[in-house]
């Protein structure tokens, strides 16, 4: 019998208040058998917290660029070439603006600029910055270039606002990333 080797997932989180969603995604993807590194932006750690995705995982969570735990100093070399995916939930419209120029200042946008590997976005945002002319050209933008994006649900934002913005549902996201890479 062959064994097959688990598929790796990179999960990048931003600075959204759904940020709290994607500790549940992390744990259904281990318990699924994927094996699941995390990486944080700094305004990521305002809604979770490393520990907790490190908890979760099982494995380091990434949030500086020169990341000294691991085999490599380097991590958005060595992290990009063993990604089978790299999904970022939530997407906030900095993320999301970064990407689509390809400017990577941080880990997660050079992580995300060196992979070769599938990329899905699950967008979320105030419903104004989402339905704005640059998040909606820049999206399209990842679109053209081969991102996978799902659409912010309409709803209740933390902010008070109703509209569309809110991310996508973590047993969507799941489902989506499963597709990609099976």
């Amino acid at each position: 019998m062959r064994k097959t080797k688990k598929k790796t997932i990179l999960l990048g989180l931003t600075g959204s208040i759904a940020a709290y969603k994607t500790p549940f995604i992390a744990r259904e993807l281990i318990k699924r058998g994927f094996n699941v590194f995390s990486i944080m932006t700094e305004n990521a750690r305002k809604f979770t917290t490393p520990f907790t995705m490190e908890a979760l995982t099982g494995n380091p969570c990434f949030i500086n660029m020169f990341h000294l735990k691991g085999n490599s100093p380097y991590p958005h070399i060595a992290l990009s070439k063993k990604a089978d995916i790299i999904v970022v939930a939530p997407a906030t419209a900095n993320f999301i603006a970064k990407a689509a120029l390809g400017i990577a200042d941080d880990l997660l946008t050079t992580i995300f600029l060196a992979c070769d590997c599938p990329r899905l976005i699950a967008p979320a945002m105030n419903v104004k910055m989402y339905n704005s002319l640059q998040t909606r050209l820049n999206i399209k933008a990842l679109k053209e270039k081969g991102v996978f994006v799902l659409p912010a649900l309409k709803g209740s934002l933390a902010c008070g606002d109703t509209g569309t913005g809110r991310m996508a549902e973590p047993g969507t996201i799941i489902k989506k990333i499963t597709a990609i890479i099976k």
